[in-house]
């Protein structure tokens, strides 16, 4: 399923936008100190054959080394893969991964998908897209959302997130919309992902987003994004390691600055597999320093 078909399946839509390229930075989790030991995938990655064969597809993820699995809401499947949330987790264990977040639609169902989640130990739920928009009030009204939805999560005892992509950091009637999310929600109730790519896409630092919200990203997507290619080229990641962004200054900010989890994602396969790319995205993480 392509990117385009899944947002529009939950009822959100794409947009475009510009960049700049940010050359320089992965570490940490709360279950170790060390990202090593505990780096994630988000299944997003696995688009292509996932949903063809989960439990095959999973097998192979935990054999690449991967601890932590971020799901996403597939349109057919759900976040679970055709499996009950009971069955999805004996699954995780039985692979030796534990599922802590998922993507999902919050506008359908989020109560029911916020009890099983909590029943087996997930930690988040996040939105994962919201496309670009004419007004910046758009994006006030997005965080009043985020903040209701923060509030049953709460209820649940897990966690309510929002992770970006470009356009919150591109601005728009003189302020960022990823200024204006973060400033109108409850730090009590909503966390943020920051996906590392999609900053950087946008001609943004991380690290300077990162130290002006302390304890905001909680979590983190790892995607590594072609060198040398314009400004203007948006699908453009690639293995980690091969490309322009220097994770290491990044993450050890991120590890200072509360971040816990760090999910590899990779949307683009020039001269190489989904499986493949995932499994030379585990090998950059098992050797990863910061």
């Amino acid at each position: 399923m392509k990117r385009r078909e899944f947002l529009q399946s939950t009822g959100m839509a794409a947009s475009g936008i510009f960049l700049s390229s940010y050359l320089p930075a992965c570490k940490s989790t709360n279950v170790s100190n060390d990202i090593k030991d505990n780096f994630g995938l988000q299944l997003y990655t696995l688009r292509d054959v996932l949903p063809k064969d989960p439990k095959g597809v999973l097998k192979q993820v935990a054999s690449f080394g991967y601890k932590q699995i971020e799901s996403y809401d597939h349109d057919e499947l759900g976040i679970f893969w055709g499996m009950k949330n009971t069955e999805f987790k004996k699954l995780m264990d039985d692979l030796g991964m534990k599922i802590v977040s998922s993507h999902c639609d919050m506008n359908k169902d989020f109560e029911r998908k916020a009890a099983e989640a909590a029943e087996i130990g997930m930690a988040y739920l996040l939105c994962p897209h919201l496309g670009a928009q004419k007004k910046i009030d758009d994006f006030k009204k997005f965080a009043d959302t985020f903040n209701q939805k923060g509030e049953i999560c709460k209820k649940n005892g897990i966690r309510f997130g929002y992770h970006n992509h470009d356009y919150s950091f591109v601005p728009l009637e003189g302020q960022y919309p990823q200024d204006v999310m973060m400033q109108n929600t409850d730090k009590n109730l909503v966390d943020y992902e920051m996906d590392i790519y999609w900053v950087v896409t946008a001609g943004q630092d991380p690290i300077a987003w990162i130290d002006k919200y302390p304890n905001r990203f909680k979590l983190s997507h790892i995607k590594d994004r072609k060198k040398g290619v314009a400004p203007s080229e948006r699908e453009v990641s690639v293995v980690l390691g091969t490309g322009s962004i220097d994770f290491r200054k990044i993450v050890k900010e991120a590890r200072a600055k509360g971040m816990d989890y760090y999910f590899v994602e990779q949307e683009a396969y020039e001269n190489t597999t989904p499986i493949e790319a995932t499994r030379a995205d585990a090998e950059y993480m098992k050797n990863f320093k910061s």
